[in-house]
């Protein structure tokens, strides 16, 4: 395979970003991931053709989060003074989240295997959740003696509650899919064999909307999660005339009323 850190492809408006340092199991913490990831984003938010990316793992596993040869021999973002460290952390890793947090278009993580530490909230960054049945999530942080420096803190409870997040918080105990399931974690556990058909065919009844209306509900989502009912109306209601003035939201009455599929353009 490819020497690239994350490999990018694109069909039917949907981009296929799969982590690809699978002797490693995709580990996310070193600066060519973080670089590249933060690129990719970059580049579907400037692409109006790009309706939904799905994010999975090359090999066996997601992710296994942070690079645990670098932390026993101090290299990259773990080594240092304190003070480097922290600065390390802010232009390294953290990158990562902000980027995925800011990313336009609507995220699955299609998650083949394990997706542990970092890997387990790179999971938690996308918007969507498929898992295959041998997938496993843990926040372990804890059980090598550190914290969750990515953003998952803020990340877990919003996902599985507050109690739940605790549970894999303060254990670092891992998680099996069908738990994720039932805990909301995920929204849908298949076979391995069936993952990224599921995935795709899901980014499918993604990418079949409009996608400036696909954009604008991503960011309202996004920012219902910070604002008051009342401030979001109002960021509603800015956003709405945007809507109804596009040739997009013409064509989509005229599909309704013609009992077809919409030909989106983005306009």
């Amino acid at each position: 395979m490819s020497q690239q850190p994350v490999l990018s492809s694109k069909a039917d408006h949907i981009a296929t970003w799969t982590l690809n340092l699978p002797e490693q199991r995709n580990p996310i913490s070193d600066q060519t991931v973080v670089d590249r990831l933060t690129e990719l984003v970059a580049e579907v938010n400037a692409d109006m053709d790009t309706r939904v990316v799905i994010l999975t793992g090359a090999g066996k596993g997601f992710s296994s989060g942070g690079n645990i040869k670098h932390m026993v021999e101090r290299e990259g973002i773990f080594g240092g003074t304190p003070i480097q460290q922290r600065n390390g952390y802010r232009s390294g890793i953290q990158r990562i989240p902000l980027a995925v947090y800011h990313c336009e278009v609507p995220i699955i993580a299609a998650v083949n295997g394990a997706a542990i530490g970092a890997g387990c909230d790179l999971a938690l960054m996308c918007d969507m959740r498929i898992a295959a049945d041998t997938a496993v999530f843990a926040e372990s942080f804890v059980k090598l003696g550190i914290i969750p420096g990515d953003g998952g803190a803020w990340l877990l409870p919003r996902a599985v509650g507050n109690a739940r997040a605790a549970e894999m918080a303060f254990t670092g105990d891992a998680v099996d899919a069908h738990t994720a399931l039932e805990w909301g974690l995920v929204s849908k556990v298949v076979t391995p064999d069936e993952l990224m058909a599921e995935a795709r065919e899901l980014a499918g009844r993604v990418a079949k909307n409009p996608p400036q209306a696909l954009r604008m509900t991503k960011k309202l989502l996004r920012e219902g999660q910070k604002m008051s009912l009342e401030s979001l109306l109002e960021l509603s209601a800015a956003m709405q005339p945007l809507a109804h003035h596009s040739n997009d939201h013409r064509e989509a009455l005229a599909a309704f009323m013609e009992k077809r599929p919409g030909r989106f353009t983005g306009d």
